[in-house]
């Protein structure tokens, strides 16, 4: 069944990607500071800081899992990930029947980077969560953004929304 749409189809349709356009913005421009401060000490940058923790989840990721999962251009995540590499963070290998994809891992020194900048993560200098506290405090939790990941679904795939939730549970090695 093909969709037709009217002016007021069109009119909502516009001032809907309007507001979700501006919220992101704003939303991204706080994330983006926040992670940036949280990173700075250990000199890295936040694509740096992501891949680290796609391969940490992953394992072994391929550079398109790495771009897929990064929401990075393939050339942006291989660079960055070069970095780590020269770095001693990540290891970079090609595999053996299909040398056109690089892989990467982390190595044991990229491991406890990644771990440390979770263990000294401290909520009170993030004024995301600290702005998420309110709604904890009325509701009991925080947000958990059901119809942003349904609408996350549909433009980037279940899988990607599986790795986000996966990605958001607490490393084992955090666990007390």
């Amino acid at each position: 069944m093909k969709r037709t749409l009217n002016q007021d189809t069109i009119k909502d349709a516009m001032l809907f990607n309007q507001l979700v356009m501006q919220v992101s913005k704003a939303l991204w421009k706080s994330t983006e500071k926040d992670w940036e401060q949280w990173v700075k000490p250990y000199d890295l940058s936040i694509n740096e800081h992501h891949i680290l923790g796609i391969a940490y989840q992953l394992e072994i990721a391929s550079m398109t899992d790495i771009s897929k999962l990064g929401v990075m251009h393939l050339s942006t995540a291989f660079n960055f990930a070069k970095k780590l590499h020269l770095r001693g963070y990540l290891t970079l290998s090609k595999n053996e029947k299909d040398k056109r994809n690089t892989y990467v891992q982390l190595t044991e020194e990229g491991k406890k980077m990644f771990l440390k900048t979770l263990e000294d993560y401290n909520p009170l200098e993030n004024p995301l969560f600290q702005g998420a506290m309110p709604l904890r405090d009325v509701y009991g939790e925080l947000p958990d953004f059901v119809e942003l990941t349904a609408l996350i679904r549909s433009i980037y795939g279940e899988d990607f929304v599986q790795f986000i939730e996966r990605s958001s549970q607490e490393p084992a090695s955090l666990k007390k």
